[in-house]
């Protein structure tokens, strides 16, 4: 697979730390698209990562209480992707669980943590609702430098 990556926003601000790279992923969070990403940030200088996975609603849950939902399948993405995602950043990255809304829990990220930039990987552009959705291009209004990385189409 190859990885298609776009990149869009300027850094607000430079800092004396390392980057501070929020990743967002659910189905793709252990994909080699992903973690060549992530290796390939690691080795452009410093950075800390963190994944967040959206919880997502199912069912009548997205019409009754999208908000009412325990955090299972998002943990259980957690559980798989992180160790593959340390090994390539070289460094333990941190697992968040987040609002159903991808948009609204990077926003949420954002405003609880801080992040100095985003990737953002999805399904392909033929079946990703976060493509449909545009969250690449909502995300890149926050403010933030953001990498789109989709598996090639076959």
């Amino acid at each position: 697979m190859r990885a298609a990556k776009h990149e869009k926003g300027v850094p607000l601000m430079e800092s004396s730390g390392p980057t501070r790279v929020l990743v967002v992923a659910h189905k793709t969070a252990a994909t080699q698209p992903l973690l060549d990403a992530v290796r390939a940030r690691a080795k452009r200088g410093a950075a800390t990562f963190t994944l967040l996975v959206p919880n997502p609603a199912h069912g009548l849950h997205k019409v009754i209480d999208a908000e009412d939902q325990g955090a299972g399948e998002a943990q259980g993405v957690l559980d798989a992707a992180l160790p593959r995602l340390s090994e390539a950043a070289g460094s333990n990255v941190e697992g968040i669980v987040g609002d159903p809304d991808p948009s609204a829990a990077v926003q949420d990220a954002i405003n609880l943590r801080g992040f100095d930039e985003i990737i953002i990987s999805t399904l392909s552009p033929r079946v990703s609702r976060w493509l449909k959705l545009d969250l690449p291009s909502k995300v890149s209004g926050m403010g933030l430098p953001v990498t789109t990385v989709t598996p090639a189409d076959e």
